[in-house]
């Protein structure tokens, strides 16, 4: 059997290991150190527009503190994009609230700011105000967060965005991570750059960040013995991930330039093929394209989906349907949504391709060979 090709696989640069072995000689094993601290400084310096980060074991554990640090209670209600990883949605249930999901835009596959405005109206005249707003970035496109913000800014409800996917993604230069007014990122072992399994909160407020590093180490107060007044959690980056970081930032720009000329290759290559349509940048948008996606439409293209993705799982070529949206999840089953179907369909339709950015070119032409056989 042929070697297996990964939808997206980790790639080192190199220099990883020289920051663990330092780690080791120190003696810093623990979640505390020059690592954490540089790493979160190196991600301070990529950011850049007055950010302050905290490092943390997930991106799940950043989306779980920016619910905390934003007063979210039992009870209240969360908007959130319909099509993303549950694990956007999990936290929402965490803090016993009820996830509000949101559908699509055409352009960007990610949540449409007409349908958030709504939402926010209707769930307003039901009485609930809702009191956080989650979009995400997906697959590295950036989401109209322009739009989003402003909405956000009219009805006083703050935005968690969840930037886990688009570490380098940015719209007019400015990095996405930093528009909300708390950000996320990943690194977990799939994503552009990895710290093995990690996370990031972001935040404009230092002190929001001092808070979420306080919370993150089990909230232990001022004291020389054990004491604690608020309830943490154990949500720090290990000194020995963050210096798998900290080699990974180094070859960031190029994994970026490497994860785009995948995208170029497989739009080159597919380029006039009936039924085959790519998500694009609008103007002044920049996405890292962690992963490229299409969409077939069947009627025009001849086949389907799941068709492709079988036939490259029999030549074991990893890939994937999009996001299941998050409304249609048994587990988010009577969760309200507001949407027009767009989730559904690109759900459907659509499939996410090899990205990895240590793909060959003998890899991409097994790949092209398996789609030329189809189309």
């Amino acid at each position: 059997m042929n070697s297996k090709i990964w939808l997206s696989s980790p790639h080192m640069g190199g220099t990883e290991e020289q920051y663990v072995k330092e780690a080791f000689a120190t003696n810093w094993i623990a979640p505390l150190g020059p690592n954490v601290n540089g790493f979160e400084q190196d991600l301070e310096l990529f950011l850049d527009h007055d950010c302050h980060v905290a490092a943390l074991s997930s991106g799940t554990a950043g989306l779980h503190l920016g619910l905390v640090l934003l007063g979210v209670k039992a009870g209240d209600e969360v908007i959130c994009q319909t099509m993303t990883f549950s694990a956007t949605a999990n936290p929402i249930v965490y803090m016993g609230a009820l996830p509000v999901f949101v559908d699509s835009e055409k352009d960007t596959w990610n949540i449409s700011p007409d349908m958030l405005e709504v939402a926010i109206k209707d769930r307003i005249a039901k009485g609930k105000k809702p009191k956080a707003i989650i979009p995400v970035h997906l697959y590295g496109m950036p989401a109209r967060i322009n739009e989003i913000t402003a909405i956000s800014r009219h009805y006083g409800i703050p935005v968690l965005e969840d930037a886990a996917e688009a570490l380098g993604s940015s719209i007019d230069g400015r990095r996405c991570g930093s528009f909300g007014d708390i950000g996320v990122l990943s690194f977990n072992g799939n994503k552009i750059i990895t710290t093995s399994g990690g996370g990031a909160l972001v935040s404009h407020d230092a002190g929001v960040v001092k808070d979420a590093r306080f919370l993150a180490t089990q909230a232990r107060d001022e004291a020389p013995h054990y004491q604690h007044s608020r309830i943490g959690y154990n949500y720090r980056m290990s000194n020995i991930c963050a210096g798998i970081g900290r080699g990974q930032m180094e070859i960031l720009a190029t994994r970026i330039k490497q994860r785009r000329a995948i995208y170029e290759q497989y739009h080159s290559h597919l380029a006039g093929r009936k039924g085959i349509h790519f998500v694009e940048e609008p103007a002044g948008y920049f996405s890292n394209r962690w992963l490229t996606t299409i969409y077939i439409d069947p009627a025009e293209a001849g086949v389907n989906r799941e068709q492709l993705r079988l036939a490259l799982e029999k030549e074991n070529i990893e890939s994937r349907p999009l996001w299941k949206p998050m409304h249609l999840q048994p587990v988010f089953d009577g969760s309200p949504f507001y949407g027009d179907g767009t989730a559904e369909k690109l759900f459907e339709n659509g499939l996410c391709l090899p990205s990895g950015s240590n793909l060959e070119s003998a890899d991409m032409n097994r790949i092209f060979a398996v789609i030329d056989g189809l189309l």
